[in-house]
């Protein structure tokens, strides 16, 4: 059974990356030049406060800080908008289906790191997604292996005072799942076990 909210109006609208932009770099190969607004099948359904009780939708920014308490549910089985020739349940009805559980495969993940946090520098290329490592919600709505790029990290944090004076470890950090096979020359695919 797939859980099914309500969306967020910008749900349908976001950029993507939503919310690092502002570094080139720091923006995932696994994008396509063109890439639709709204949400994208593959990317984190996130609780969405802001946008009202029971309500999904990806990443965000509110006056230049992320969201306090939006917290990843799964991930999106469809785009926003669809593609042409295609059932589109999400327009037609406002609902977000999403997965939270089970084996999954995606094309769309973080290839960049996206913050200095935990040394390096953004846009330094992930090394590797290796079986069995954790993986998080990035501060864009896509699956990474860093847990000090998670939006969770951000808003914890405090940046743009959201939550000044708290320290973000690990162990604060949703936990999404765990590679089962990272990709390769073979498939660019990330497989990954759910598990909340």
């Amino acid at each position: 059974m797939l859980p099914r909210r309500t969306r967020a109006n910008d749900a349908f609208t976001q950029s993507n990356p939503n919310v690092v932009t502002s570094n080139p770099l720091a923006i995932s190969s696994t994008l396509p030049v063109s890439v639709k607004k709204g949400v994208l099948g593959g990317s984190v359904a996130f609780t969405r406060p802001d946008a009202g009780s029971n309500t999904i939708g990806g990443a965000v920014l509110v006056a230049t800080a992320p969201v306090v308490n939006t917290r990843p549910l799964g991930l999106f089985i469809n785009d926003a908008l669809g593609n042409a020739f295609e059932n589109t349940p999400g327009v037609a009805s406002g609902k977000g289906p999403f997965v939270r559980g089970g084996a999954v495969g995606v094309k769309i993940y973080e290839t960049q790191q996206q913050t200095t946090n935990g040394g390096g520098a953004v846009g330094d290329a992930l090394t590797t997604y290796a079986n069995g490592q954790k993986l998080y919600a990035s501060i864009n709505g896509y699956l990474t292996n860093r847990w000090q790029d998670s939006y969770e990290y951000a808003w914890i944090n405090g940046v743009s005072g959201s939550g000044a004076g708290l320290v973000c470890i690990e162990p604060d950090v949703t936990t999404m799942g765990i590679v089962l096979s990272g990709p390769d020359s073979t498939s660019a695919e990330l497989f990954a076990e759910l598990k909340f």
